[in-house]
């Protein structure tokens, strides 16, 4: 059966926690006929898809690709065109570093009406889960939010550009280049600018490793820290022990 008006909609899971989609994201999934989606994703979520929808994992675990991104536009189209509405459930905000635009551009290209739902990034949300603002005044003024890993698997050059600046900088994806953007921010004199890495941010498993741009690779090792986790450098990573100070002493207050 060929459907006459296929579509592909593209949806943010969310950094994690299940509680952080989006209504029209739940809605959007109880209307697909076909799930396609990745490793990043909480798996709580596949309860609200249509109970009668193909339910298709894609993603990428320990290195292993299930599907490579063209056996997956592939499949996009051809499910679309078979089964009607498919939707593509991508981890965080799919037009941040997540190839959403990549997937609707390719099914758009076969005549797939497409569309978008948002996700709350994990760039903001899972800072925000510990504590760290990425603006806050008189520390920061603006934040950047860079791939450590390009399509070429090499650093990405906005990283070196990012150290000059007095911004807080949020790397995604960059834990297998950590040496080399601690390398660079060395090289502006930034030793002692703080650095948290979380890991599985927002879930029940989270971790998280403090300390300065000298340190953060020894709490690395020491806590065991790996992907999947964010990178965050700025004066921004000191509010989370601020608060903290702040919070004990009142209730030191309360108790006296």
């Amino acid at each position: 059966m060929i459907f006459k008006n296929p579509k592909l909609t593209v949806v943010g899971a969310g950094p994690g926690d299940v509680d952080l989609i989006t209504l029209k994201a739940i809605k959007t999934l109880k209307n697909a006929d076909v799930v396609l989606y990745d490793a990043l994703v909480n798996e709580e979520l596949l309860d609200h898809i249509n109970p009668k929808a193909e339910i298709i994992f894609v993603g990428k675990r320990r290195g292993c690709y299930r599907y490579q991104q063209e056996q997956i536009n592939d499949l996009i189209v051809a499910r679309a065109k078979t089964h009607g509405h498919v939707v593509r459930l991508k981890g965080g905000d799919p037009f941040i570093f997540g190839r959403g635009a990549e997937e609707m551009e390719f099914a758009a290209s076969f005549g797939i009406e497409t569309a978008m739902v948002p996700g709350i990034s994990s760039s903001l949300a899972v800072p925000a889960y510990q504590n760290i603002p990425l603006t806050k005044r008189g520390n920061a003024e603006s934040f950047w939010v860079i791939t450590g890993t390009t399509k070429d698997h090499k650093l990405s050059n906005d990283v070196a550009i990012a150290a000059k600046s007095n911004a807080t900088i949020v790397v995604l994806m960059g834990m297998g280049k950590l040496p080399e953007i601690i390398k660079l921010f060395q090289q502006e004199h930034k030793n002692n600018l703080p650095v948290a890495i979380i890991q599985n941010g927002t879930r029940d498993n989270e971790k998280i490793g403090v300390g300065t741009v000298d340190t953060i690779l020894d709490v690395v090792k020491k806590q065991k820290l790996s992907n999947p986790a964010i990178i965050v450098l700025g004066e921004v990573v000191n509010h989370r022990q601020i608060l903290a100070n702040v919070q004990q002493e009142h209730q030191k207050a309360l108790i006296a």
